[in-house]
């Protein structure tokens, strides 16, 4: 099965870490955060792994080189000229891409989820993307339905709020754990450009089946800052 690892973005809340190298090359007891990812969607069966470079973009070329050495099959979309953000990066890759749904996955997410679970869960469900979704504290939510259904999106700390079509029953907060499964027909509402995925999701969820897979238990960190990436350290020593 086929998989894209989000690695372009510049980590800036990093700080000074993401000045020298890039996310994608910070150690974690041993392990790039790419050969954690990589190994992630590998022996989950997404064993066919494209990935997207930016920032410090031959350093990241380089430890795929090293990774495909060792047994790993991933190839490489190449952003150098200008960073797409999640679903501009999503559909300058898509000539990777079969027929079949796909793992989007991004690489600064360490969890112990079940991606096969997560995609036999869209499989069933079927719909145009499944996104993987987690009760925790945060600031930017999805909004769901009883049903586990895509409606909305909101963020607390500034008070917007994005309602997919109109609101008119109960809608639930639910943040992303930074994981989906996508059928390839997304690709025929995307464009070329500069935007996320949430957005195009808001856009399409009026109208298609958008779900959510809800997985509580165990980890699930997003080493974003020098205090997260400390804690993953800790937790895996």
């Amino acid at each position: 099965m086929k998989a894209m690892i989000l690695t372009a973005g510049k980590g800036t809340r990093l700080g000074k870490l993401t000045g020298k190298i890039p996310k994608a090359m910070i150690d974690i007891n041993g392990k790039s955060v790419l050969q954690l990812a990589v190994e992630k969607c590998h022996f989950s069966g997404f064993d066919d792994i494209i990935i997207n470079v930016h920032h410090f973009a031959d350093r990241v070329e380089k430890e795929v080189e090293r990774l495909n050495r060792i047994g790993f099959r991933i190839s490489v979309s190449n952003e150098r000229d200008m960073l797409l953000e999640t679903g501009g990066g999503l559909f300058k890759a898509k000539d990777f891409f079969d027929n079949k749904p796909f793992l989007l996955y991004n690489a600064d997410i360490i969890s112990n989820i079940d991606l096969k679970s997560l995609y036999n869960f869209h499989i069933t469900n079927s719909g145009i993307a499944t996104l993987a979704v987690r009760n925790r504290p945060g600031n930017r939510f999805f909004l769901i339905d009883e049903h586990g259904i895509l409606k909305g999106w909101c963020n607390k700390s500034t008070g917007e709020r994005i309602i997919a079509g109109e609101e008119n029953e109960e809608l639930f907060e639910i943040a992303f754990s930074g994981m989906h499964i996508i059928d390839p027909e997304i690709f025929n509402f995307m464009t070329e450009g500069v935007y996320t995925m949430t957005a195009l999701y808001l856009q399409l969820a009026s109208l298609h089946r958008i779900g959510t897979y809800r997985y509580d238990d165990g980890y699930w960190f997003d080493i974003g800052t020098p205090e997260k990436l400390n804690e993953v350290r800790e937790f895996f020593l």
